[in-house]
């Protein structure tokens, strides 16, 4: 598993915030530390994390102030995601510009957060690793590389966002997305698109994969998981 012996430091002001998702991030494996500020960040051995979730409205040093001393003044590149209020399109950008790999508008929801990790994490450690491209359960494969779908050797055609709910729900097995969770990690929290939208996606999904589909579940009044 990814989360195995995989370190991180969250570096927020709100201490209940702190508490919520570091006990959130324990219970999926990680080993996580605190720090209430910037500067208490930096007093720790920054090389050692495997992830940085850095706030950005912080005082006095903000986040953004912060990670532009690891990547230029510690030339330190451990993957940082961004938590913050501010979600206008100049932030992102100065947020990406500084080296962030990922972020998150807040309020957001715990599975929203502990998926993005997870595929930060996923993403960096397969940068370091020759990985095999294909995700597989059963007869099932899904080949990362081509985005492409096969069934008991037989292609099956997935349009793009088909594909991404699929691959979001394998790559999370067991774990509940409500359709807001979908909505914000396929679509993104920018592009106008109903609920309705998901159901419609499930219902192909369901289709497509055949005698595979009774895996792809849902639980009533919270939202859908993939279960083999």
């Amino acid at each position: 598993m990814i989360s195995e012996e995989k370190r991180i430091l969250i570096v927020d002001d709100e201490e209940d915030l702190c508490e919520i998702l570091q006990y959130n991030l324990n219970n999926e494996g990680y080993k996580t530390d605190v720090a209430h500020s910037a500067e208490e960040a930096m007093k720790k051995t920054l090389s050692e994390y495997n992830l940085l979730l850095l706030d950005v409205m912080m005082g006095p040093m903000s986040g953004f102030k912060l990670a532009d001393k690891i990547r230029k003044e510690m030339n330190n590149n451990v993957p940082i995601i961004f938590l913050t209020a501010k979600d206008t399109e100049n932030d992102l950008l100065t947020g990406f510009s500084i080296g962030a790999d990922d972020y998150i508008s807040k309020p957001f929801s715990i599975n929203e957060l502990t998926a993005r990790v997870k595929a930060v994490l996923k993403r960096t450690h397969n940068e370091n690793i020759k990985s095999d491209p294909i995700i597989r359960y059963g007869n099932i494969e899904i080949d990362t590389v081509k985005k492409r779908l096969v069934i008991n050797d037989e292609r099956v055609e997935l349009t793009k966002k088909e594909y991404e709910v699929l691959k979001l729900l394998l790559d999370n097995q067991g774990k509940v997305f409500s359709r807001e969770d979908i909505l914000s990690l396929v679509w993104g929290k920018n592009v106008i698109v109903t609920e309705r939208t998901i159901d419609v996606n499930i219902t192909r999904l369901r289709s497509k994969l055949g005698e595979y589909g009774k895996y792809l579940r849902n639980k009533t009044g919270y939202g859908y998981y993939f279960e083999f």
